[in-house]
């Protein structure tokens, strides 16, 4: 009897060092999935003396979120998106991409590192569809077997059969373009997809299409996007927190349902009731 007595303390001690052990590494995971991806700490920038652009601003973005940064035309959204990638340099703070920071960044190697599509989707016009795709991973050496396989995956996931492949730009609609853009801005496997204002351009058909067609891509793939755009619906709809900003501060960064629900002040309230 003692020796069975024995024996169950014996496993009941082991079972608690493992439920110790499970619990720090899921509170070990927990911590790797808090951190965010890009972190932005009071950061000002001006392009002109005594004139800031963005005001002080800190911006943490966790890793696999869909961001939506909007507010009225010259408030810094696009400045913001910029500094992410070391486009538009910074007057004062910090920024962290991928737990590194900013000044630590080979620039060219951070923006290859990152996918970045703009409105018309930034396409090379002497390059077909196919070229278009390839670019970035040719830029990087990539292997001819790598490069025809991602860019026949890519393909597939955009809707684009042999005879597209081989068109150019100008033969292909706005939407189409979009397509492309992302899928080059897809092409090397980014942690982090930057978009300024990709669908502004586009009918209101085919933007709704390609908003679905976006929302379904991110949560299939798990990248982390930040987007810049004009269109609160656009914003509400892909998502999954949103950035409002007026004049070079941030007035609320939240879900579109908090934010819907209680705005951070009367600014944000009539803002997005428009």
């Amino acid at each position: 009897m003692k020796i069975l007595v024995e024996a169950t303390s014996f496993i009941q001690l082991h079972i608690l060092c493992d439920l110790a052990a499970l619990r720090e590494t899921l509170k070990t995971q927990d911590n790797r999935m808090a951190e965010p991806i890009i972190d932005i700490k009071n950061v000002t920038k001006s392009y002109q003396t005594g004139a800031p652009v963005l005001r002080d601003v800190s911006l943490a973005i966790p890793k696999g979120a869909f961001v939506t940064i909007i507010g009225p035309s010259g408030c810094g959204k696009t400045t913001l998106l910029r500094l992410i990638n070391g486009m538009t340099d910074f007057d004062s703070g910090k920024i962290l991409v991928m737990g590194k920071d900013l000044s630590d960044w080979d620039k060219i190697l951070l923006r290859r590192s990152i996918g970045y599509v703009i409105q018309h989707g930034g396409l090379f016009p002497h390059l077909n569809v196919r070229q278009n795709m390839e670019f970035v991973l040719n830029l990087s050496k990539t292997s001819l077997n790598v490069v025809n396989d991602r860019v026949k995956g890519l393909a597939n996931m955009m809707g684009f059969d042999e005879m597209q492949m081989d068109a150019f730009p100008v033969n292909l609609s706005g939407g189409q373009q979009q397509r492309v853009g992302v899928a080059r801005a897809l092409s090397a496997n980014p942690e982090i997809v930057l978009m300024d204002e990709p669908f502004g351009a586009l009918d209101n058909i085919t933007r709704r299409n390609l908003q679905k067609e976006m929302k379904t891509m991110h949560q299939k793939l798990g990248i982390t996007f930040v987007m810049v755009t004009h269109d609160l619906h656009e914003a509400f709809t892909l998502g999954t927190q949103v950035v409002i900003m007026n004049e070079g501060k941030i007035e609320q960064f939240d879900t579109p349902e908090i934010i819907s629900a209680k705005p951070a002040n009367e600014w944000v309230k009539e803002f997005i009731a428009y």
